[in-house]
């Protein structure tokens, strides 16, 4: 995931441009914000501003030419109180502690507003994937996992591929852990090859639900999908799979980027024809009659934008020049705290991610159930599931939009901390 956006501004002052914002700082932003519109009792949201747990280890790895170097690794549980926790692995230099902390706490939420039986999860190893080997990277992985096999499990914490990792890792962390428990536990983590019990559709759902929740909030304001415009920064998994499924829908996607540019076609593009990121890297622009910048494609004139790339991309500085009347963001984070609330000024609808890319946590669920089960379903079935999941989220934070002065954004949180705050509640607190 990359850095968070937030909802509104600070009582005390301006909010922060969200690059001077840490993930950990964002999440308690976003908590305070959602208490602030509930009667939520203050020990509750005093537990929820910290972890359970955050597991910190030292994973040495031997190297192709013969030298071990050390890296180091965490694995941060927010919440469980609804269930075991989840969230990703990712490779990537800068992981930190408190960079899992802030995430755990945006997958308890994540899992909350879909009404998922998860609690939230984040972890990684900081260390550049691109500086390993294939070889070294399933070292690294193989040690990794079991210098946390005493806290991840199916139904204590279940992981699942971020930045830097694929499935191909999550099929290695899955063998390394079973090897060591004696029998095959596929349940141990989601987003596997579907060979060794991963789920059909797991990898496009995150740009399937993006897609759903555009076309779900065109239908909120009364827009037809054949007379809507669409411009989508990120032509990757989340990207591609949204545009797509809305041009199939009938809608007319004007741009699409990766990071050299954007194609442009105000008549529309042909989504199927241009390469993916994951088809064939860096080639959006290769074949296009138009090209202009993604600082370009954020501000074009069109009915709904989509960020699907990178975080903090809608910032204080162009905020004013977006011209969409509606956002759905398919990347995490990508408005900052100070753009956010200039888009919510002007009454342009922010379709946040915790709702608008979350196909991929809710489609992991599914291959968590059918793991359990020992029981493969149908791609049918699965993106029919997706849209049901879908569709009952955007009820419920829809009807807190609509009965409260607030944003897509903080009604989402409000879904999400009083199902919390409930669970929280029910259970009461050990002695």
């Amino acid at each position: 995931m990359a850095s968070a956006s937030e909802t509104s501004p600070d009582p005390a002052g301006d909010p922060p441009d969200a690059p001077t914002e840490s993930a950990l700082e964002t999440a308690l932003r976003q908590l305070r914000s959602a208490a602030d519109h509930l009667d939520v009792d203050a020990n509750i949201v005093e537990r929820l501003k910290h972890p359970t747990k955050v597991e910190e280890v030292t994973v040495p790895v031997a190297r192709d030419d013969g030298t071990v170097e050390v890296f180091t690794g965490y694995r941060a549980q927010h919440d469980s109180v609804r269930g075991p926790y989840k969230g990703g692995l990712r490779y990537h230099p800068d992981v930190t502690r408190d960079e899992c902390v802030g995430l755990a706490m945006w997958m308890t939420w994540k899992c909350a507003v879909m009404d998922l039986p998860f609690g939230g999860a984040k972890g990684g190893v900081a260390v550049d994937p691109k500086a390993l080997s294939r070889a070294e990277k399933e070292r690294l992985t193989r040690r990794f996992t079991q210098e946390l096999r005493t806290v991840i499990g199916p139904n204590q914490d279940i992981p699942a591929p971020d930045m830097g990792t694929d499935p191909q890792t999550m099929a290695w962390v899955m063998d390394a852990y079973s090897m060591q428990e004696g029998e095959t536990i596929p349940g141990v983590v989601t987003g596997k090859p579907p060979v060794v019990g991963g789920s059909e559709g797991r990898a496009e759902a995150p740009g399937r639900s993006v897609a759903l929740i555009t076309r779900l909030a065109c239908e909120q304001y009364d827009r037809h999908l054949d007379e809507t415009t669409v411009a989508v920064q990120g032509y990757g998994s989340v990207g591609a799979n949204a545009a797509r499924l809305l041009d199939e829908w009938g809608a007319t996607v004007v741009a699409v980027s990766d990071v050299n540019g954007a194609m442009y076609d105000p008549d529309g593009i042909e989504t199927a024809a241009v390469p993916s990121h994951d088809e064939e890297p860096e080639a959006v622009t290769t074949d296009a009659d138009r090209v202009i910048s993604n600082d370009e494609l954020l501000t074009l004139d069109v009915d709904v934008l989509i960020p699907a790339a990178l975080g903090n991309v809608i910032t204080k500085a162009n905020a004013e020049a977006v011209a969409a009347d509606i956002v759905v963001e398919g990347a995490n984070g990508p408005i900052t705290s100070t753009a956010d609330s200039l888009l919510a000024a002007r009454d342009v609808a922010v379709l946040p991610d915790i709702l608008a890319n979350a196909g991929g946590v809710t489609v992991s669920y599914f291959e968590w159930l059918q793991d359990i089960n020992r029981r493969a379903w149908s791609l049918e079935r699965v993106n029919d599931e997706l849209e049901a999941e879908m569709e009952a989220a955007w009820r419920a934070v829809r009807a807190e939009f609509e009965r409260r002065d607030v944003t897509w954004r903080e009604a989402a949180y409000i879904v999400a901390l009083s199902r919390i705050a409930d669970a929280h509640d029910a259970r009461g607190l050990w002695p």
